[in-house]
């Protein structure tokens, strides 16, 4: 205590407790690196205070704008799964690779970026390009629309996982004809589990009564 002159255990018994100034709470890396034009907003509230968040416009954006590249850590195994979210691997050095967001201070704002159910929602394309991930718009996004994504045809197949199809201008050749929502096509054969995409599976932990 600078007013006693002494050295003490907790608070002065005299002049009473210091006055503790907190620091400012200033938003993750994530939240810090979206651009002006996109916010996030809360859609869920679910229990332990944890946020659904979703991304949304706040101006037009125009068709075949860039986003990226996507930052997360490098991964072998798949530690942090959301199901709203795409599964995202990329190809390095020969190996394969998860890119993985276990929390908020190791990616960037497209970790929040939900995936398209169907064709009618999507509004962005995944895709691989030089050892990176990057999300490009397939359509004008309107303002106070989400943006949502699923992943490019040759990405898919990298992915091994079923494509979704935005559609083309009516001068554009026709694609062939595929299923509109993703499916979930790899099953675990010990406890029947079935998962969206092949990486998924393979990262899968599973623990069954007759064998692991």
């Amino acid at each position: 205590c600078e007013d006693c002159g002494k050295s003490l255990i907790g608070e002065c018994k005299l002049h009473g407790p210091l006055i503790r100034a907190k620091d400012r709470v200033i938003p993750s890396r994530a939240r810090l690196t979206l651009p002006h034009y996109l916010t996030l907003r809360v859609l869920e509230l679910r229990a332990g205070n944890q946020q659904i968040l979703g991304v949304f416009a706040k101006k037009v954006i125009q068709k075949r704008t860039q986003f990226g590249p996507y930052v997360g850590q490098l991964s072998t195994k798949l530690t942090c799964y959301d199901e709203s979210r795409l599964v995202l691997q990329v190809l390095k050095d020969g190996g394969k690779y998860f890119l993985d967001t276990p929390n908020e201070d190791c990616g960037n704002w497209m970790m929040f970026v939900r995936l398209a159910r169907n064709q009618e929602e999507q509004t962005l394309v995944a895709y691989q390009h030089c050892g990176e991930v990057y999300f490009t718009t397939v359509k004008p996004i309107e303002p106070h629309t989400e943006l949502k994504v699923w992943y490019a045809a040759d990405y898919a197949k990298f992915m091994e996982a079923s494509a979704v199809f935005i559609k083309e201008e009516s001068d554009v050749s026709p694609l062939p004809a595929v299923a509109k929502e993703p499916v979930d096509p790899w099953k675990c054969s010990s406890c029947r589990s079935t998962f969206a995409t092949f990486a998924l599976l393979e990262s899968h932990q599973c623990i069954n009564k007759d064998r692991v």
